[in-house]
């Protein structure tokens, strides 16, 4: 891999991987909308990624600490993920749902499958975790015959019209009128909430924002079990279940968007929400599911799909057999290679040697996570807790000079959010401290 080079199919058209031409090309050529989510003011080009580790179009080795925006759970290019969809391609690469094909129904089963027992489940198949969203608050909403939805304050849902009107970050909100019937209760944050540490307070701000911000008739609440691009904000014991009661109460439906959390990466459960004593009604899940192939997924309580009944509703690649190809051999290869425990393992020591270099780093403010969902929260002052946002970016710029892949995230831009993919090992750490340790020091 070298810069300048070209590439090309013996039947297809030339692919320019000179720096400077994939850049302008795509200035040219990506609309707004498109260009802005760029991280880095180099940017940063990727030619070829194995298991967790990244090559960009120099040949310069990474670690991914991000996962492609936690895409990619078994890891880059696993053969056996390949291998299935190779195959589906070879033989019927698209099979609209119209028509009938067993590959997406042989899935829908073994994911359904992975949910809480004695309950009824069903799966209806998307493109993307923000699709899914979309569908499950139109889901909670025919179901319920209500309208009002409750979401988290820092929660983030998508950037689609109806995710983005549940989402409570700033800057991924644009500038038009949101999709109506949506309050924001404040997320539990037990390091920068507003009511500090605690469960009670705030249940008790989720039943002032029932009060008075809906009309006491619920469609439902979305949670996610650890918020992600909010910061990774677990959600402490006793909160989740605590909302359920209360939504559930006012004849609302429990939604957990597993989008980030869920297929294993906390480690103790394959579902985040599984170590919250609450089975939801309606749960969300993309990224991790298809390792990269686009694939999104509502699984629901089979009553409350029912509602939709004879409602036309569909996605046009949803139930795409190649890509529900990947999706049974990523839950495969999970088993095969013990990625959850892995997950457990690897973030666990992950955590303890982030939690040492917090003693090191003064800017350093909040270790926090589970599993392989870990962040760092950087702060100018540890008593003010003020967000370090400049000293951030600067951090995060040295990462990708000590050969790690890692984003900035939260309402603040001040939180360095590690979602490697879950094959992550021991051996990788200690590249990885030393990385972050050199970072920190520039900070």
């Amino acid at each position: 891999m070298q810069d300048g080079s070209m590439s090309m199919d013996q039947s297809g058209p030339v692919t320019d991987w000179s720096t400077d031409a994939i850049v302008e090309r795509r200035e040219a050529f990506y609309a707004a909308s498109q260009r802005a989510f760029v991280p880095y003011k180099t940017p940063l080009i990727f030619r070829k990624g194995v298991g967790q580790y990244l090559w960009d179009e120099t040949g310069a080795k990474y670690i991914d600490l991000l996962g492609m925006n936690v895409c990619i759970s078994v890891g880059h290019a696993h053969p056996r993920v390949n291998a299935a969809a190779r195959a589906q391609a070879d033989e019927l690469p698209h099979c609209t749902t119209m028509f009938f094909h067993p590959v997406p129904a042989h899935f829908c089963e073994e994911l359904a499958a992975t949910m809480p027992t004695g309950h009824d489940w069903v799966v209806h198949l998307t493109n993307s975790g923000a699709e899914a969203v979309d569908l499950a608050l139109l889901m909670a909403r025919s179901h319920t015959r209500n309208t009002d939805v409750i979401a988290l304050q820092t929660g983030y849902h998508g950037a689609t019209f109806g995710a983005q009107s549940v989402t409570g970050i700033s800057g991924f909100r644009h500038n038009v009128v949101q999709l109506p019937g949506v309050a924001f209760a404040p997320e539990p944050n037990q390091y920068r909430g507003q009511f500090g540490a605690g469960v009670q307070p705030y249940l008790d701000a989720l039943d002032t924002t029932i009060h008075r911000e809906t009309c006491g008739a619920l469609a439902g609440m979305i949670i996610e079990p650890v918020q992600g691009y909010g910061g990774i904000v677990p959600m402490p014991q006793g909160y989740i279940k605590g909302a359920a009661e209360r939504v559930r109460a006012a004849g609302g439906l429990l939604i957990i968007d597993e989008v980030q959390s869920g297929f294993g990466r906390t480690g103790d459960a394959f579902w985040a929400f599984e170590d919250h004593d609450v089975v939801p009604d309606i749960v969300v899940m993309a990224k991790g599911i298809g390792n990269g192939y686009p694939l999104g997924a509502v699984v629901v309580k089979r009553a409350i799909a029912e509602a939709m009944d004879g409602k036309f509703l569909f996605h046009t690649y949803g139930a795409n057999p190649m890509s529900c190809a990947a999706g049974r051999a990523v839950l495969d290869v999970m088993k095969e290679e013990k990625l959850q425990d892995n997950a457990r393992d690897v973030g666990g020591e992950l955590l303890q040697r982030l939690r040492k270099l917090q003693q090191k780093h003064d800017i350093i403010g909040d270790v926090r996570g589970k599993g392989l969902m870990l962040a760092i929260e950087l702060v100018k002052d540890r008593a003010t807790r003020e967000p370090a946002t400049d000293e951030t970016a600067r951090v995060f710029d040295e990462t990708r000079a000590q050969g790690l892949v890692v984003s900035k995230s939260g309402p603040h831009r001040s939180v360095l959010r590690l979602v490697p993919p879950l094959c992550l090992s021991m051996a990788d750490l200690d590249q990885v401290e030393a990385g972050f340790d050199a970072a920190l020091a520039k900070a």
